[in-house]
């Protein structure tokens, strides 16, 4: 069966941009990941280890948010890496990570960059 696990929201500190004020200062982001697998019976048997945890998934996010990156397109690549290389069950994944208040010349309230990676079989 594809079912689909889903981490919303998951507000981080970060330090990532170009301007060398925002490896200082850092910002607030949020990030918001989708999990698609193929489960057997087993997962609905109230076994955890038979699906994609997302404890698992906001650990990832949280350990590679904590690597400063000038870009969030280098940001989303490596989670969506982290998780399709550590979590087995994951077949497709997607990461939408979104900088609130970003420091641009413009009355915006967040920037987001995504991404969807699929595993290669």
């Amino acid at each position: 069966m594809k079912a689909t696990v889903k981490v919303e929201n998951l507000k981080i500190y970060a330090y990532h941009g170009c301007m060398k004020e925002e490896k200082i200062i850092g910002s607030d982001y949020v990030v918001n990941v989708t999990a698609e697998c193929l489960l057997e019976k087993e997962a609905f048997e109230d076994d955890i280890s038979k699906t994609v945890d997302y404890v698992d998934l906001a650990r990832i996010v949280a350990r590679e948010m904590g690597v400063r990156s000038k870009m969030l397109e280098s940001v989303v690549k490596r989670i969506c890496s982290s998780c399709l290389a550590e979590i087995a069950l994951l077949n497709k994944i997607t990461v939408c990570v979104s900088k609130i208040c970003p420091p641009i010349n413009a009355d915006v309230e967040r920037v987001t960059v995504c991404l969807t990676e699929k595993r290669n079989k």
